[in-house]
């Protein structure tokens, strides 16, 4: 999850404009992990972040353990990544 919270405040830092800011928040529970980073910036659209490395690399991430990954332009702007991982159960055993 480090890795997809650098690379989702990297972006806003890259596509958001001055003055961009992000929150990040995370909620952990013994069933799930969820990350959501929200950034007010300017941004792009949904078409302009598709083939970007960066959004390429979190989603395989995600995937690799499992996950889901969600990204997209906010209204009315900004950017959303939300992440969710399902811990195995037996693997903490």
């Amino acid at each position: 999850m480090f890795r997809l919270v650098q690379e989702a405040l990297t972006n806003t830092m890259k596509h958001g404009g001055p003055g961009a800011t992000a929150a990040v928040r995370l909620q952990l529970t013994p069933a799930e992990v969820r990350v959501e980073v929200d950034d007010d910036g300017a941004g792009g659209t949904a078409g302009s972040y598709s083939a970007g490395g960066g959004m390429t690399g979190m989603r395989e991430r995600v995937s690799a353990f499992g996950g889901e990954l969600d990204c997209g332009p906010r209204e009315p702007r900004g950017w959303r990544v939300s992440a969710l991982l399902r811990p195995d159960p037996a693997a903490a055993s």
